[in-house]
């Protein structure tokens, strides 16, 4: 990598994933950064409700059944348990981070799958 600036990405090395950005190869490596203006208008973003994070979560699900990751029917039966605990009425956040946390590193190799994660992830800790 040479020295001049770059406001966007980089992506060299094996596969990696972050955030919605993606690397593959031999020795990919992803350089993600995001411009202030971008990271404004993240901060500006409103909280999801319990409601929006649920049908995240059902397109999560949808997703992942269709693709050839391993552990998809585990998974999808995880994710629907965090969907069943967004509809009680009072959720435990605590759980549901957990759950959160476990399917963003289930998902590392899986571009779409993990970019849904973490935006479920970022959402729930918003609750």
């Amino acid at each position: 990598m040479d020295g001049r600036s770059n406001d966007g990405v980089i992506a060299t090395g094996n596969a990696q994933v972050r955030n919605a950005v993606v690397a593959s190869g031999s020795n990919a490596r992803v350089d993600f950064r995001v411009t202030q203006r971008e990271a404004d208008d993240a901060s500006d973003s409103r909280t999801l409700t319990p409601r929006e994070i649920s049908d995240l979560l059902a397109r999560f699900i949808e997703d992942l059944r269709r693709s050839d990751h391993p552990e998809r029917e585990d998974l999808a039966e995880f994710a629907q348990d965090a969907r069943e605990e967004l509809a009680a009425p009072e959720p435990r956040t605590g759980k549901l981070r957990r759950v959160a946390k476990a399917l963003v590193d289930a998902v590392p190799g899986f571009a779409a799958l993990a970019s849904l994660a973490v935006t479920i992830e970022e959402a729930v800790r918003g609750l």
